[in-house]
């Protein structure tokens, strides 16, 4: 009878490393679970914290402010001035450069076409002097003028190139 129990102590040892070894993977793959959950999560953060520096940027670079009249006024990398088509209803596109005509505005457009089709502008929301030598489409309400052939206040600009 004794080679029985040895044989039945040997099994029992076996039935017993056998649970011991499934229970050692389920705790390995816990581990594995784990693991993969830090990893998860800090990627997240990473792509949160990424994501949102551009997003800030980009919301730096355009502010909206509003007139006392109520309008609104943008200013961005490319656009700067009044949202209201309304009230600047005409536009020219062309390279901005100083200097009026006989005291009529304080800036030119050159536009395509020759000095004929040149554009006085001058500007109460805008500064002209930090758009120079750019080609810009610019909004605008004409005036009436003695010398120049187009006279216009300038209400809103966008940098072309």
């Amino acid at each position: 009878m004794e080679p029985q129990n040895i044989k039945e102590n040997k099994t029992v040892e076996v039935e017993n490393k056998d649970k011991f070894d499934v229970a050692s993977l389920d705790f390995e793959n816990k581990q594995m679970d784990k693991k993969f959950l830090i990893i998860g999560v800090l990627l997240l953060l990473i792509a949160g914290t990424v994501s949102g520096y551009f997003l800030a940027k980009e919301v730096k670079s355009t502010s909206v402010s509003v007139n006392s009249d109520g309008s609104k006024i943008v200013k961005s990398e490319k656009v700067i001035g009044s949202m209201d088509e309304k009230a600047f209803p005409d536009t020219a596109e062309g390279v901005l450069e100083e200097g009026g005509i006989d005291g009529e505005g304080t800036h030119k457009l050159i536009r395509e076409g020759g000095q004929d089709k040149t554009a006085y502008l001058m500007s109460s929301l805008i500064n002209l002097d930090d758009y120079v030598g750019k080609k810009v489409k610019i909004w605008g309400e004409t005036f009436a003028a003695q010398k120049a052939g187009w006279l216009m206040d300038v209400g809103r600009l966008e940098i072309m190139e």
